[in-house]
């Protein structure tokens, strides 16, 4: 969807607000050049707050995005004040920032904490539907919002998938657990790792329950080009 514009984009300063290397990995596969600074948020924003899982995903992705485009304007700050210019001076026109979760009846499934919480969290998955949510921001530093006529502007989506897991024994999960495999992931699992066997079928995006909804992604900042934001 972005191949057309591919040469304007990468000749853009694009920052990517994730230290994941899945997000990574997905962009680079659509020829995006990019730079990661992950953001200092600290992702512990109060659940009962909020509506729903997506909703709580969407504004944990708007307030890592937010961090990373000040953490942006102090570096080009420091900068001005103590040297010759560089990179860091070179203004971001577009902060990319995602992320994801995992909800099970309602109940939001993030990282496991230890080799118990994963366990736990694999079992209330096994032999269910549940549904994964990953809240995207788009952050154009340089753009006004319209509503206030300042910048940044930003636009931000979710995407959900649902996702359908066989039923596990209890000697598999705790060997999926001892495996490592559930650590650093939201719901104790990735689907592109071993716990892809325990998937029985899934609707809607697959690579939005890697952690990125590329579609919606390239749908989202095409439309951003189309309409003036987003200039090449």
């Amino acid at each position: 969807m972005l191949l057309h514009h591919k040469t304007a984009l990468n000749a853009k300063r694009i920052v990517l607000a994730s230290g994941s290397p899945q997000r990574r990995e997905l962009l680079s596969n659509i020829g995006m050049k990019f730079e990661v600074l992950v953001s200092r948020f600290d992702e512990k924003l109060p659940k009962d707050r909020f509506p729903s899982a997506a909703a709580y995903a969407l504004e944990t992705a708007r307030h890592k995005a937010l961090d990373v485009a000040a953490m942006v304007e102090e570096q080009r700050q420091q900068q001005g004040l103590e040297g010759p210019a560089d990179s860091t001076q070179i203004p971001v026109d577009l902060i990319i920032s995602a992320d994801t979760v995992v909800e099970a009846d309602g109940v939001i499934l993030e990282k496991p904490d230890d080799d118990e919480h994963a366990f736990q969290m694999i079992s209330s998955l096994s032999g269910r539907d549940h549904q994964v949510h990953t809240g995207v921001s788009l952050v154009l530093p340089g753009e006004p919002d319209p509503s206030t006529g300042k910048p940044p502007y930003v636009r931000s989506f979710f995407v959900t998938t649902d996702v359908t897991f066989a039923q596990l024994s209890p000697d598999t999960i705790r060997a999926y657990v001892a495996s490592g495999h559930p650590f650093g992931k939201a719901g104790a699992y990735g689907i592109q790792g071993p716990a892809g066997s325990f998937v029985v079928g899934l609707k809607g995006c697959f690579y939005n329950v890697v952690g990125f909804p590329l579609h919606r992604f390239c749908a989202e900042v095409l439309a951003l080009i189309e309409e003036g934001r987003l200039k090449l």
